[in-house]
């Protein structure tokens, strides 16, 4: 290799340590690509923002490339209403949190007041009064997890709008017997959460039939009472 060669390869090893050294510093040490502001957007109606932000402990000033945007997630996802959290670099100075929080689609009375639970049995909230349309659900043992649980939101999740809107109570005392009761006082056997479209259009032309007790637990073979 002749001198010029030498020169003009030692010359580009030391631009590419320079270039390395500046974009390390700009990530790492530069006031410029610091966070600056954290944006919180998503379905936050339950959990105010400033409980979001506490949880994610992500101070200003720290450069954008030290926030470990995954355990902010896990500690705001430890709010009981949180049910999913991301958190993403905004370059050049923001953080963006993004939450979805849990629905609430069974009211369980607790004393005089109600726990609204989702389909995992996590109580989101606590009221005075039963929501309208949310039905009441009388549970057979632990909310939480619980199987029994699944099954109504799920029979409830299939219902057609119109058909779910009359729902006003739900029992499971195990996931393969749900049974529905209705704003008229009408019984309905779903039994399990399996076949639901089957199950809700054989109920839908039963109901023509004004009967007061519908067994759809084995759509094809559904009775009436």
């Amino acid at each position: 290799m002749t001198r010029y060669n030498r020169w003009k390869a030692g010359f580009i090893a030391l631009a590419v340590v320079g270039m390395v050294a500046a974009a390390a510093w700009a990530l790492l040490d530069s006031r410029f690509l610091v966070v600056r502001s954290v944006a919180v957007t998503g379905s936050n109606h339950l959990v105010p923002e400033s409980e979001v932000l506490a949880a994610a402990a992500i101070p200003k000033g720290l450069p954008l490339v030290r926030v470990n945007t995954g355990d902010a997630a896990r500690r705001i996802e430890r709010i009981t209403q949180v049910k999913t959290a991301v958190v993403t670099r905004d370059w050049p100075n923001r953080i963006s949190i993004t939450i979805v929080e849990r629905t609430p689609v069974l009211a369980v009375a607790d004393g005089h007041k109600f726990d609204l639970i989702d389909p995992t049995g996590v109580i989101v909230q606590q009221v005075a009064r039963q929501p309208k349309r949310m039905p009441r659900f009388t549970p057979s043992g632990p909310l939480l997890h619980s199987p029994d649980v699944s099954a109504a939101a799920s029979v409830l999740r299939s219902l057609p709008a119109t058909m779910a809107r009359q729902v006003k109570s739900v029992t499971a005392p195990n996931a393969d017997s749900v049974t529905l009761r209705l704003a008229d006082g009408d019984t309905v056997d779903w039994g399990s959460a399996g076949q639901t479209a089957q199950k809700a259009k054989v109920l839908a032309i039963l109901m023509h039939t004004h009967a007061h007790y519908y067994d759809v637990s084995a759509p094809g073979t559904a009775v009436t009472g």
